[in-house]
């Protein structure tokens, strides 16, 4: 499996703390859960680190089943559509944003 995150590293400017977790939930989520091949979407935010540098606001991690799904997710329109809705969350926060893909292997905890 595969997961794309989009690392919002810096902060929410002061004041727009509500309106940044609001937006999030109303206007992204319905379109990040649209992407296709998508399986599951998760949205992390930072409680507490044991450095200063980087602080994250926020993480969204997309799990995938294999690469070629991310890149059909990429082109697909419900992806543009998101691109043009996150314009007004980035004017709500101080910091950067990038994405990684992660190949990542998936162990079951033990039952005994």
């Amino acid at each position: 499996m595969f997961i794309r995150c989009a690392f919002f590293r810096g902060q929410v400017k002061p004041g727009f703390e509500a309106a940044f977790n609001n937006y999030i939930r109303k206007e992204l989520v319905p379109l990040w859960t649209r992407f296709p091949g998508a399986q599951e979407v998760r949205v992390l935010r930072q409680v507490e680190s044991d450095v200063n540098d980087p602080r994250l606001e926020m993480v969204l991690s997309v799990r995938y089943p294999s690469r070629e799904s991310i890149d059909i997710a990429l082109a697909s329109e419900v992806r543009l559509q998101s691109r043009e809705v996150s314009k007004a969350l980035i004017n709500m926060f101080d910091g950067t944003v990038f994405h990684t893909i992660f190949s990542a292997d998936e162990y079951g905890m033990p039952t005994d």
